[in-house]
């Protein structure tokens, strides 16, 4: 039987799907986590207990550890245990990317310089160091870049930090915003990325690398138009209603900036706008991540051979797996979040699973917890998955479903105070 290490940070949404994936598959688990589980002192060998956030002392960790319990892949969920995977893996001998690469795609700074040196057609932007010298790099990066421009972090995932600022004033504030944040986080004085404002619609691609290669497993649309001020995605619908031909060129774009990057294994999630040039679409390369979807999005992929996207990556990582279509179109709307507080109820979700083509709804923050809205916001809401014949009636039915929630949220001090 195969052994695979999964490394499952505690803030992960994935871990359910790719356990039962690897039952599904036979394959033995061991849980890598940074904080001890509950029945871990049971769990033997079938857990590890893992410095995430220190690459290299988790590194250490692993191949300590797959020395003396052999391993066949050691696969991270998700981008906080990327670095640490990659680097335990290649100590190992076992297929990884290169650490280089994987860095890349945690770095947005690191991202920009390797797809520009390969002539990836991307955004251009600027670096905003940190301390005195940001005021004069964001003046220089009004000039050279023009407005609209978009401000992120280079380190935040989920559009958090992401903001649009159409002049200087709001360039100003959105880079103090964005040091409040990171402040937050414990990154203070990290530095920014200043970023062209690329408009057009955006689709995300969802692929496997082997040695190389990158199979395309779906495109998604994102109907909703992501203009900002703050880029909350709400609905994903696959397959895209792209022609072809524009399929075919989003695809042969993220291939070529996992080139440039230097990824060679495992999955891949890729963002991509879409302005018009000259009357015909320009694909341009927003990000590339070495993982999955984020959130519980993946939950919407069915494919004809009745795999899970779980397992189409578990197989990968043992250098097995094949080519798998769709099973129709499916689609997922991450729920947004109007404002932030605590969550006092979220209404109608009966109503809403009532909805021709709506397969599930997950409510992720429990009530009485705290709805963070962007920029400042790191968790989600919900989903609502839909399944359907095409995609215009994936996403009608999303939005059907999301007219009849009512999302109730107290203020901080309100639902502090005492109820009488």
């Amino acid at each position: 039987m195969a052994r695979v290490l999964l490394i499952l940070p505690t803030s992960t949404y994935r871990a359910p799907e790719f356990l039962a994936a690897a039952a599904r598959l036979g394959v033995e688990v061991v849980t890598a986590s940074e904080e001890a589980q509950a029945l871990a002192a049971i769990m033997g060998d079938h857990f590890l207990r893992l410095p995430v956030d220190d690459p290299l002392a988790a590194a250490g960790v692993i191949e300590d550890f797959g020395r003396r319990v052999p391993l066949d892949a050691v696969l991270a969920v998700d981008d906080r245990g990327a670095l640490a995977g990659a680097l335990g893996a290649a100590r190992l001998g076992l297929r990884h990317n290169p650490l280089d690469a994987v860095r890349a795609t945690t770095d947005k700074s690191l991202l920009r310089a390797k797809l520009a040196a390969a002539g990836v057609n991307q955004p251009a932007s600027l670096p905003l160091p940190g301390g005195a010298a940001r005021p004069e790099a964001l003046r220089r990066a009004g000039h050279e870049l023009g407005y609209p421009m978009v401000l992120k972090p280079l380190s935040l995932a989920a559009s958090r930090g992401v903001i649009r600022a159409d002049d200087a004033g709001e360039a100003q504030a959105a880079v103090a915003r964005i040091e409040r944040i990171l402040e937050e986080c414990g990154l203070s004085g990290e530095a920014l990325l200043a970023e062209a404002y690329v408009p057009g619609r955006e689709v995300a691609l969802e692929g496997l690398l082997a040695g190389g290669a990158l199979e395309t497993l779906c495109l998604f649309d994102k109907p909703d138009p992501l203009e900002g001020p703050f880029f909350e995605e709400t609905i994903y619908v696959t397959p895209s209603r792209l022609a072809a031909d524009e399929q075919a060129r989003v695809s042969v774009l993220v291939a070529a900036g996992c080139r440039a990057l230097g990824l060679t294994e495992g999955p891949v999630h890729a963002e991509v706008r879409l302005p018009e040039v000259g009357g015909a679409l320009s694909p341009t390369l927003i990000e590339v991540a070495a993982r999955t979807i984020g959130g519980r999005c993946a939950k919407a992929l069915r494919f004809a051979t009745g795999e899970r996207l779980e397992e189409l990556v578990l197989a990968n990582a043992l250098g097995g797996g094949c080519p798998a279509d769709l099973a129709g179109a499916a689609g997922v709307m991450m729920l947004p979040i109007a404002s932030s507080g605590r969550l006092v109820e979220v209404h109608g979700r009966r109503d809403a699973l009532l909805v021709e083509g709506i397969v599930g709804l997950e409510i992720a923050i429990p009530r009485g917890g705290r709805v963070v809205a962007l920029p400042e916001g790191d968790r989600y809401l919900g989903f609502l998955f839909a399944a359907g014949a095409d995609p215009a009636h994936v996403e009608a039915s999303l939005r059907a479903a999301h007219a009849l929630l009512d999302v109730e949220i107290a203020a901080e001090e309100a639902f502090a105070a005492p109820r009488r």
